[in-house]
């Protein structure tokens, strides 16, 4: 079994900046990545960001497009954390983020294996 929490989401002004953190716990050790998605609602979950295990502290990074260069994921592989730091934020990056671990290298929702239960973010302008 895999436990995927999340935390660190918040209400937030346009321009400004969070810092997302998630924490995987359990079965992970075939868990390679571990990334973010977002959800509003009446749309579907989508693709933020995701980092793909090399070896030891090595990862990759990928990025949605409408995130390049405003946003930073990270990855901490003796804590098995990932982070997301967000900045520039916009109102339309309100939504619910999730965290996701996956056994394969994807920008699919459908091969994550274990998600979070998500945390808020809520950009006012």
């Amino acid at each position: 079994q895999v436990q995927v929490v999340e935390s660190g989401g918040g209400l937030v002004q346009a321009g400004g900046s969070l810092r997302l953190s998630c924490a995987a716990s359990g079965s992970i050790s075939s868990m390679n990545t571990m990334g973010w998605f977002r959800q509003t609602p009446g749309k579907e979950r989508e693709f933020v960001a995701t980092t793909v295990w090399s070896s030891g502290n090595i990862y990759y990074a990928y990025y949605a497009d409408f995130v390049k260069g405003r946003f930073t994921i990270s990855r901490d592989n003796a804590k098995n954390t990932v982070y997301l730091r967000m900045s520039s934020l916009k109102p339309e990056d309100t939504a619910m983020y999730y965290c996701a671990v996956s056994r394969k290298e994807s920008r699919l929702v459908k091969e994550y294996n274990y998600w979070g239960q998500g945390t808020q973010v809520t950009v006012s302008s």
